[in-house]
């Protein structure tokens, strides 16, 4: 059984390996529940997460002793061209979500694809998702190329409550020399983010509502070579507080996205900047051409 190598790090230390009993399939219906408070839409059953770790996919788990703290699922894809691994699902119960667990699970998942022959991961998220952008695009050097609205229709979920259940496919080049230099913590400094941020044209300029957080004002299609894209800084605390605005989020981001990628721009970073006192998430984007 293959294990990955785990850093100590913070009260929990946690081993990877693949599921292998029932009773730990039935814990990731769990995981799954607790991660996105799922109240109306079921989880992936065990029975489906069996048949998927026996016939080519993978079932990856992160124990804390013996306790399920998160877990990834993917498959094997097929684009009419090569095979992939699809990524379905990476969940981790919020207890644990300041523990890296998503990151380690990430780059656990990638060791046991090289072993499978394949060199590409893809997986949706959902583009508004600040924590989730960092981890995907940021730290694991994924790169958004498509967008898909209202992906998965109607969603009962908590964590999708009151919003169309849009989503951006991201492609993880697994051996790429820039994917290897981010899984190595390799990645632009402050000053470096906040000058790239300066020169780059906003496809989404935001103002401060009455609550404090912000909300899109105007949409712009891209004309320079680089470009940034806002998306709040915490979607969790606009449901919270500014719910009404979560369709104009909802909005503007998709449709700056879809005229960023019609032009041939492309997704190469994303980051958190703290701007005269408040963070602000951001995507950045390049043209396509001898600037990308």
């Amino acid at each position: 059984m293959a294990v990955a190598p785990v850093t100590p790090g913070g009260p929990h230390d946690f081993v990877f390996r693949r599921l292998t009993k029932p009773e730990e399939f039935r814990h990731a219906e769990e995981v799954q529940r607790d991660a996105w408070g799922l109240v109306d839409e079921p989880p992936t059953s065990s029975t489906i997460q069996r048949a998927i770790q026996d016939n080519g996919g993978l079932v990856l788990g992160a124990f804390a002793d013996i306790y399920l703290a998160g877990l990834t699922i993917g498959f094997l894809g097929w684009d009419g061209q090569q095979l992939y691994h699809y990524s379905h699902m990476n969940a981790v119960r919020p207890a644990y979500q300041n523990h890296h667990v998503g990151f380690r699970l990430k780059a656990y998942q990638r060791e046991e694809v090289l072993k499978q022959g394949l060199a590409m991961v893809r997986w949706t998220f959902d583009p508004l998702q600040s924590k989730n952008a960092r981890l995907n695009v940021r730290r694991l050097g994924a790169r958004p190329d498509s967008y898909h609205v209202h992906y998965y229709g109607t969603m009962g979920s908590e964590v999708n409550r009151g919003l169309e259940s849009d989503r951006v496919r991201v492609t993880w080049a697994l051996t790429d020399p820039a994917v290897e230099a981010r899984l190595a913590g390799k990645l632009p400094t402050a000053e470096e983010d906040l000058s790239r941020w300066k020169e780059s044209q906003a496809l989404v300029e935001t103002s401060v509502g009455e609550t404090g957080l912000r909300i899109p004002t105007t949409v712009t299609e891209p004309s320079k070579p680089r470009a940034h894209l806002e998306i709040p800084f915490d979607l969790q605390a606009v449901r919270s507080h500014q719910e009404k605005t979560l369709r104009t989020w909802r909005h503007a981001v998709r449709d700056a996205f879809r005229a960023a990628f019609d032009m041939g721009y492309r997704v190469d970073d994303f980051t958190v900047l703290s701007l005269e006192h408040e963070r602000r998430s951001f995507y950045f984007l390049s043209a396509p051409g001898p600037t990308h």
